[in-house]
Parts: C-alpha cells; structure tokens; sequence
C-alpha cells in the first residue's frame, strides 16, 4: 500500500457499507463521515454536494460517476476503478489513492491539494485549473494527459512521466527536468523559461 505524505495512517473508520448496490443512484447533499466503503458499485452515481469525510472506498466503481461541487476529504481510496469518471469543483484535500485505475479520468476545477496519487497511470486524463499544491504525484505516469492551469506548487514530482503531457498554463516549479520524464510535453514560453532556470541556464530575453 502507497504510504500517506509523513506516514501518517488513514482515518479509523466507524461504520461500515458492504456489497451495496448504488449503481445510478443521486446520492447529492449527503454527508458520511468516517464510513467503510467495501465493494460498493458507485457506477453513474450522481452526485452534487455530497461529503464524505475521513472515509475509506475499498474495491468500489465510481465508474462513469458525476460529481460537482462535492468534498472527500481526507479520504482512502484502495483498488478503485475511476473509468468516465468526472470531478467538476470538488474537494479531495488529503486524499490518498491506492491501485486506483483511472481511464478517461476528467477533473475540472476544485481542490486536490494534498493528494497522494504515488505511481499512479494518469495517462490520457484531463485536470484543468486544479488546486494540487503539495500533492504525492512521484512516480505518477501522465503520458499524453492534459494538465492544463494547475497549481502544482510544492508538488513531489519525482520520478514522474509526463511525456507527452500538455502542461501549458501549469505551475512547473516543482519540476526537476533532471529527474522527470518531459519528452514530448507541450509547455508555454514561461513554463520554458521556468525549466531551462531549475537547470541551472541564465536566461536572458534580450539580445544585448
């Protein structure tokens, strides 16, 4: 399992929903907190306002789930499958995923700072203007991913591929070009700027 930022262990949980099947269900505005999620098909679940606190998602399907403007905070995410999954302006503060699969992913807005996502295959997701400062992202694999607009300040990068990516408009200070996979990655001329100085380049825009 993919430890927590200082090894911190997960929120004890306090109830527990098992084998439930939820598939297509609007479960907006409703609030759990500290709840295990075991084996739960979450499949097209609609979901505005919802809160889920401190809660643990074992082996569940959020796939082909909405979610807007919905908080899951501090919350453990193990063997998820996130396919068609969209996030419009939630907040993930804090929370930690776990051999998660996450294809045709969609994040649009929101706060994911905090996050663990160690190793995880982004590859092909969309995140566009997410707040993901300080997130675990080492070892991560966004090859050809859209990244766009995204405070990445703080992030730990290391290790990471994000060939291919496009990053345009994204806070690269973060990114080490020594020890992240950058080939192929579409940036702007002052993400360009960014990288050629964390390599130790003077650059200068004028001629003289």
């Amino acid at each position: 399992m993919a430890d927590r930022k200082h090894g911190e262990a997960p929120p004890l949980t306090e109830t527990e929903i098992r084998s439930q099947d939820w598939y297509a269900e609007d479960v907006s505005g409703q609030h759990h907190a500290r709840v295990a999620f075991i084996d739960v098909d979450l499949t097209e679940v609609v979901d505005t306002g919802a809160v889920f606190d401190e809660c643990t998602f074992r082996d569940c399907r959020f796939n082909l789930s909405t979610h807007t403007d919905a908080a899951f905070l501090n919350c453990t995410f193990t063997g998820c499958s996130f396919f068609d999954a969209t996030f419009v302006d939630c907040k993930v503060a804090g929370s930690m995923f776990d051999r998660c699969t996450f294809g045709l992913f969609t994040v649009r807005g929101g706060d994911w700072s905090f996050v663990g996502l160690p190793g995880a295959d982004l590859s092909r997701t969309s995140f566009t203007g997410v707040r993901m400062r300080e997130a675990d992202l080492a070892g991560t694999r966004c090859a050809e991913a859209t990244w766009q607009f995204l405070d990445l300040s703080g992030a730990h990068l290391h290790s990471a591929d994000l060939s291919g990516a496009d990053l345009r408009g994204s806070d690269l200070s973060a990114v080490d070009p020594l020890n992240t996979r950058l080939a192929g990655a579409v940036i702007d001329g002052a993400q360009a700027v960014v990288l050629a100085g964390a390599l130790g380049l003077d650059v200068r825009l004028d001629r003289g």
